[in-house]
């Protein structure tokens, strides 16, 4: 029974290679701001690493080989543009100098082109985001209402009366997660500001 777990573990386990193909190394783009925040807000929104990000649109290799293409020999404009460092895998990096080298294209050209596939999902959240928001404003105002019946009671009954105790627990529960609610919707709210558009005109620029 352990030589058939052994040679499972065995098969299953990654090679040194695949463990040298995920190690996180830094790598530099200079992209706009609209593709930066892009990458920002998905992964706020996912709860996703922007390593994974990366490395999910590093994975089509077809469509960046495709765009890379289209933009071969293509010479890129500072202007604009933010240097940004990001945390990627090896094998990402690897793929974008790769692909870039061989169609002699930007490579930052890729990032933007390729970051511009997330924008369905960003308008998907930012709807979410904003229903998000009217249902916060509704859960605050049933909280004030929570709040000032806990406040008739003890006035009525006592503070050490165990109704009162064991609502005024409910009522620390509700502010505990209203509070993690409002910290999530303030760190989301990037999203709001955001206009998908705006990543569109600047790729036609290219």
């Amino acid at each position: 029974m352990a030589d058939e777990k052994l040679d499972r573990s065995m098969f299953s386990n990654p090679s040194v290679g695949e463990l040298r193909g995920r190690q996180s190394v830094r790598a530099t783009f200079k992209l706009s701001a609209e593709c930066i925040n892009a990458i920002s807000i998905v992964a706020a929104h996912l709860g996703i690493k922007q390593k994974s990000l990366f490395d999910h649109l590093a994975e089509d290799i077809e469509y960046l080989e495709a765009v890379a293409q289209d933009l071969s020999d293509f010479r890129l404009s500072p202007r604009d543009r933010v240097q940004k460092t990001f945390v990627i895998s090896r094998r990402s990096l690897i793929s974008l100098d790769k692909i870039s080298r061989t169609h002699n294209a930007p490579r930052d050209a890729l990032v933007e082109y390729s970051v511009q596939r997330l924008l369905p999902i960003i308008r998907k959240e930012k709807e979410r985001h904003l229903r998000r928001k009217k249902y916060y404003e509704q859960l605050l105002r049933h909280q004030a209402e929570g709040e000032k019946l806990l406040l008739q009671l003890q006035r009525a009954m006592g503070e050490d009366d165990p109704l009162c105790r064991n609502f005024e627990s409910v009522m620390g529960f509700y502010k505990a997660a209203s509070s993690k609610m409002e910290s999530f919707i303030e760190r989301a709210s990037i999203i709001e500001e955001f206009d998908p558009d705006e990543l569109r005109k600047h790729l036609k620029s290219f």
